[in-house]
This record gives structure tokens, C-alpha cells and sequence, in this order.
């Protein structure tokens, strides 16, 4: 873990996390969260969806995104205070999903800084574009 004094993050510093997403990944969110929608569990249910398959959360993909904020940029000492998102194709269990942050503004006053947010698959298809709007606390 990382963790940048609010001082050292310059406009334009990125960062990136990478997960393959696996079956065990679908059924332990939907456990956690409730959120038991069969186009995420039921390969029938999906075969007949104009997805065809079984698709990931969209809150799973963008969980990504925490992980970047928390523990690479800004690092540790981050809250995070808020997050938008537009989701823009669909992730599939096996795809390779890839969270980037890039910092895009600083707020000195009270330490907020600003980031774009991407979430692309192994192809480099965006699957999440969005912004969120973090605070450095002090260690």
C-alpha cells in the first residue's frame, strides 16, 4: 500500500488496479449485497437476455475503482466521498477488468481531489467511465 502525501499527487498522476473476475467473485457480491438478480446467476435466465451470458455486477466492476483510491492513489489516509458512473458495456465472468484513476483536479483549501475514473476489460473496451471526488486526510 501506498500512501502520498496530498502535497506529492500532481494533476495527471494515474494509477491502476487489475482483476480477473471469477465465478466466486459473482456469487460472494451477490452474498454480501442481496443482490441475487438472475441475469448475474442464472446462465438461463441470461442465455435469453441480448447479452447472452451472465454478466457482472456493475458495482463489483466499479469496486475497482476503491481499490485504486485506497490503497495506490491516493493511497492510504483517502476517503472517499463520492463516485458517478456511467456503465457502458457489460463485463463477463473471466474478463481481466483493469480500474484507472487519473487525478484531473486538486482542491488545496481541504485537500479533495478530483479523478477520472475508467474501468476497461483485457481488449481495452471501456466498461465504466465516471469521476470521483476523494479527500487526503492527514496521517
Amino acid at each position: 500500500m501506498k500512501d502520498k502525501p496530498y502535497e506529492e499527487i500532481c494533476i495527471g498522476d494515474k494509477a491502476s488496479f487489475s482483476k480477473v473476475i471469477k465465478e466466486d467473485h459473482i456469487s460472494s457480491f451477490a452474498n454480501i449485497t442481496g443482490d441475487f438478480n438472475p441475469i448475474h446467476l442464472d446462465s438461463d435466465f441470461a442465455a435469453k437476455t441480448r447479452f447472452k451470458k451472465r454478466i457482472v455486477h456493475g458495482m463489483l466492476t466499479n469496486s475497482l475503482i476503491s481499490a485504486v483510491l485506497g490503497t495506490k492513489l491516493p493511497g492510504m489516509n483517502t476517503l472517499y466521498l463520492s463516485q458517478n458512473s456511467k456503465f457502458v458495456a457489460p463485463a463477463y465472468i473471466g474478463d481481466e477488468l483493469t480500474a484507472t484513476v487519473e487525478v484531473k483536479e486538486k482542491r488545496d483549501a481541504k485537500k479533495i481531489i478530483v479523478l477520472e475514473t475508467v474501468v476497461t476489460n483485457q481488449l481495452g473496451k471501456q466498461i465504466s467511465i465516471g469521476e470521483a471526488i476523494v479527500k487526503k486526510m492527514d496521517a
